[in-house]
C-alpha cells in the first residue's frame, strides 16, 4: 500500500492502549504534526478528560472528545491523531474517520487497566477498571472494527514495534 500522504492517520483504542506513544512515533516518522485528544481537550476546555467527566459526566466528555477529533481531522497540514475510543460511538465521528487511515490498538482489558493506574488524567468510570474496560471494549468493538484500516495487538508489544508495523502498512517503512 502506498503511503497515505493526504489523509490523517488516527490511532485509537481504549484507555491505556498506548495511543499517544504510538501516534508520537508515527508523527515523527511521517514528519506530521501530532494532535492528541487529551491535549486538545485541555487546550480547548482547560480541563483533563477525568475532570470533564467528574464535573459534567461521561456523555459530555464523549461529546467533547468527538468535537476535538473532528476538528483535528480537518486540520492542515494533515496530522497524526491520538483519538479517544469513545469517538466511534458518535455517528458523525465514524463517518469522518472513514476519510482517515485508522489504527486500532487492541489489548487485553487487564493489561490496559494496569497501564491506566499511572495516568491520573484518565477517567475511572467504575472502581473495577478491568470490568469497565471489558464493557467498553464489548460495546465499541463493532465500530472500532468498522473504522479500522489495521488492528494491532498492543498488549505485549512496544510502541516502537507497533509504529513500525503501522508504517509498513502505510508503505512508509
Amino acid at each position: 500500500m502506498a503511503c497515505v500522504i493526504d489523509s490523517p492517520v488516527v490511532v485509537t483504542g481504549l484507555m491505556g492502549a498506548g495511543k499517544t506513544s504510538v501516534a508520537r512515533l508515527l508523527a515523527e516518522a511521517l514528519r506530521r504534526p501530532l494532535r492528541d485528544n487529551d491535549d486538545d481537550l485541555e487546550a480547548r476546555y482547560g480541563m483533563t478528560a477525568a475532570a470533564i467527566a467528574a464535573e459534567f459526566g461521561a456523555d459530555e466528555l464523549h461529546a467533547r472528545e468527538s468535537a476535538v477529533l473532528r476538528e483535528a481531522l480537518a486540520a492542515r497540514p494533515v496530522p497524526v491523531i491520538a483519538a479517544a475510543a469513545s469517538t466511534v460511538e458518535d455517528p458523525a465521528s465514524r463517518a469522518a474517520l472513514h476519510r482517515a487511515f485508522v489504527v486500532f490498538l487492541d489489548g487485553p482489558p487487564a493489561v490496559l487497566a494496569e497501564r491506566m493506574l499511572s495516568s491520573p488524567h484518565r477517567p475511572h468510570f467504575q472502581p473495577d477498571l478491568v470490568a469497565m474496560l471489558t464493557e467498553q471494549r464489548e460495546r465499541r468493538l463493532p465500530w472500532l472494527r468498522e473504522v479500522a484500516d489495521v488492528t494491532v495487538d498492543c498488549g505485549s508489544r512496544t510502541p516502537e514495534e507497533i509504529s513500525a508495523e503501522v508504517l509498513r502498512h502505510l508503505g512508509a517503512a
